[in-house]
């Protein structure tokens, strides 16, 4: 029990050490040289204020100079020089040693806050210009479409009726836009509510791709959706995993190229689980970039974020709504060959999410947006069928 008492107080044990020495060192020359009483305790004070001090610069100014070098650096936020300050503990530490370990970690921890806090703040920055060019683009289409319905110069019936279907897409845009700024504000606040269940999972994703086909069509991409005939219904918020769908299947149709494919499919996978992907074969994602791709504001390619249109929200969203359901978004992608986007759910013992109905294609041509149908097992658009992902898989936290 003694010895960690001692090591607690182990600058005070080297200071009286020192002093002690001193003072016998002194003793015994003053004994040997027969100094009269007056004058020797006037030596032996002279002398144990000179070893004092050396001992208290030795061990003590030092390192209270080097704490406040330290801190004058973490007060300017500069936490590189900082760094360059901290020097290994010595082996043998006392107090002060402790004192000044515990300062440069906590310096080192408030410079990793600050840094992560300047990134933040960056994306915070790139995002208040990224959400005013997403309102201004609408804006000014609606109102230079709506302007020239106004002046009456178009008769063409199909053209006007061009310009409408326009202006209700930019209205939606704006809509979506206004959507995920209220999600994340409801995140963020920890408002997000969620109500719990039973449906079929087949409708709802049919719903979505549905309200895709306008922006599939422009870029004339196959939309796909697979389904087995025994799906199981599945638990959750349904109008939350809606929101989930959109947000994937529209990053899957933004960053695809003309012509390609998009896929939703769904099957059982173990007991009571159903795993739900979207999959894609455009641009595809970097290693280093995939676990990133749910932080807030985040987007890999800026350039051609802001051409396809975009806040960097909709993953973020994505990730919170998946983890409120207890699930977690997982993504396997490979650059220049397309990505996955999965997620699962429990299932209920009722199979009714098949509702009857086949494995359906809806592929998107032209202007007409013609669909047609495949049976169920056939190679979707993508030339590949529903296979478990492989380790290229990866759960992003």
């Amino acid at each position: 029990m003694l010895q960690p008492k001692m090591k607690t107080h182990f600058l005070a044990l080297k200071v009286a050490g020192g002093v002690a020495v001193v003072a016998a060192l002194l003793g015994a020359g003053v004994a040997g040289a027969g100094l009269a009483w007056p004058w020797a305790a006037l030596l032996l004070a002279a002398g144990g204020g000179a070893g004092a001090y050396a001992l208290v610069q030795r061990l003590v100014t030092r390192r209270l100079t080097a704490t406040r070098s330290l801190l004058k650096h973490l007060r300017q936020f500069e936490f590189e020089e900082a760094e360059e300050d901290a020097r290994p503990a010595p082996r043998r530490a006392d107090e002060l040693d402790a004192l000044l370990a515990e300062t440069r970690r906590t310096g080192r921890t408030l410079g990793e806050k600050m840094r992560e806090l300047r990134r933040m703040e960056n994306y915070r920055r790139e995002f208040i210009g990224d959400v005013s060019h997403e309102l201004k683009t609408p804006i000014f289409s609606i109102r230079g479409f709506a302007e020239t319905l106004l002046d009456g110069a178009l008769e063409d019936e199909s053209v006007r009726r061009s310009f409408v279907e326009k202006i209700l897409r930019n209205a939606d845009r704006l809509s979506h836009l206004a959507r995920d700024l209220a999600e994340i504000a409801r995140i963020e606040t920890g408002a997000l509510e969620m109500t719990v269940t039973p449906f079929a999972l087949r409708p709802l994703v049919e719903e979505v791709v549905e309200s895709m086909q306008p922006a599939a069509e422009e870029k004339r991409l196959h939309l796909h959706v697979a389904f087995p005939d025994d799906l199981p219904r599945v638990e959750g918020d349904r109008e939350r995993l809606r929101q989930v769908l959109t947000n994937l299947v529209d990053n899957a149709i933004k960053y695809n190229e003309r012509g390609g494919g998009v896929e939703v499919a769904a099957r059982p996978v173990g007991e009571g689980t159903v795993k739900t992907e979207v999959i894609d074969n455009g641009v595809g994602v970097a290693p280093e970039d995939v676990e990133r791709l749910t932080e807030r504001f985040y987007r890999v390619d800026r350039s051609r974020s802001r051409s396809q249109g975009g806040t960097g929200l909709g993953l973020a969203i994505v990730k919170h709504i998946l983890g409120a359901h207890g699930s977690e978004l997982t993504i396997a992608s490979t650059p220049g060959e397309g990505s996955t986007f999965g997620f699962t759910l429990p299932a209920t013992s009722e199979k009714r999410g098949g509702e009857g109905a086949r494995e359906t294609e809806r592929k998107v041509e032209g202007e007409n947006g013609r669909e047609s149908e495949r049976a169920s097992g056939e190679e979707g658009p993508l030339g590949r069928r529903r296979e478990p992902q492989g380790p290229a898989e990866k759960a992003v936290p």
